[in-house]
């Protein structure tokens, strides 16, 4: 598999610059994808295939939603099958050995203080998910909530938000790679779900995008639902690379 040198160079930070300086001096190694797999296109494969077809230390970014099967395990709500519950129980579940497998992937095809955006359920949030991250160099380095502007499932409580962790690939820091300091951790934004039942913000993913990666970079979502990653990076100018087992 042909590959450019992967070689990180990263400029010397000025050490009298604030921590919040808009300056990102980050940089991310060119590569050729290997045959078969395309920028900035809806891909129809596994994610794990694509994560395993990857030059390790390639990526500034990665986006994961997983389709969580703890939910479905272990609330038991009782109203799967019904109305509200079937286009959630046809999307392919992942166990906990597959979403550990897919975090452990995505750390290796992250740069070095490259940033992952991990999308979490209440019940996973509550009961702790440090297992996943066992295997790799991810540290937890924020949270945001984006209130969905709508309510939602509950068993209780009714849901109108969902979770989004933040995790840095070692070494951690924010300084020369974080540029944004505008951004919320509570987020608004309403999204259609006329296309996939769980769509995501593009507004927020591209800001959050822009923060933590350069013009040209790449993004990467193995899972990517109804591909917002994908637009959220063309508003931003940045190259997607990413899949769905269902296209």
């Amino acid at each position: 598999m042909p590959i450019q040198s992967l070689t990180k160079s990263t400029k010397a930070l000025d050490k009298s610059a604030t921590v919040y300086s808009n300056d990102r001096l980050l940089e991310t190694p060119e590569f050729q994808l290997p045959d078969g797999l395309v920028f900035n296109e809806r891909m129809r494969m596994d994610g794990a295939d694509l994560l395993n077809a990857l030059p390790s230390s390639s990526v500034a970014v990665a986006f994961f939603d997983p389709q969580y099967r703890g939910i479905l395990d272990k609330m038991s709500y009782g109203n799967e099958g019904e109305s509200r519950s079937r286009a959630r129980t046809r999307l392919p579940q992942m166990s906990e050995q597959t979403i550990t497998s897919f975090i452990t992937l995505i750390n290796a095809a992250l740069i070095s203080s490259g940033h992952l955006f991990l999308w979490i359920d209440k019940f996973h949030l509550c009961t702790g998910f440090a297992s996943w991250l066992e295997q790799t160099e991810l540290e937890v380095v924020d949270m945001l909530t984006w209130h969905k502007g709508r309510i939602g499932m509950g068993y209780r409580t009714r849901r109108t938000s969902e979770y989004l962790i933040v995790l840095q690939r070692a070494p951690k820091r924010a300084k020369g790679v974080w540029t944004a300091h505008d951004i919320p951790d509570v987020w608004t934004e309403k999204v259609s779900r006329n296309d996939h039942t769980h769509a995501k913000p593009v507004k927020l993913q591209a800001k959050l995008i822009e923060a933590v990666s350069n013009p040209g970079d790449v993004v990467l979502d193995p899972a990517a639902g109804s591909f917002s990653v994908m637009q959220a990076c063309k508003a931003v100018g940045r190259r997607f690379i990413g899949c769905d087992i269902n296209g």
